[in-house]
């Protein structure tokens, strides 16, 4: 499975790269799985992306661009994009 990770605002300044492709043999993940493997490989977005188990509420996570999840359970799929921005982004 390959998905790739992009970030923005707030979120690519902390991490200091626009995006991470995350590897994994299997076939779907949850969230909250992906978003510790994200902690553990960009250090320096990582201690201000998780808290209690979730994404912390300063950032939220797009899947696709089509919808915006929260819950760690949600299973992420190979090919699938996740966009993690600054909660308050918009215009």
């Amino acid at each position: 499975m390959a998905i790739r990770v992009e970030f923005f605002g707030i979120a690519r300044h902390r991490a200091g790269v626009s995006e991470l492709r995350l590897e994994s043999r299997q076939a779907a993940a949850p969230l909250g799985e992906l978003l510790s493997e994200i902690a553990i490989r960009l250090p320096e977005l990582g201690r201000d992306l998780i808290a209690g188990g979730r994404l912390h509420a300063s950032l939220t996570a797009n899947l696709d661009g089509a919808r915006f999840i929260d819950d760690p359970t949600t299973l992420i799929r190979d090919g699938q994009s996740l966009l993690i921005l600054s909660a308050d982004a918009g215009g």
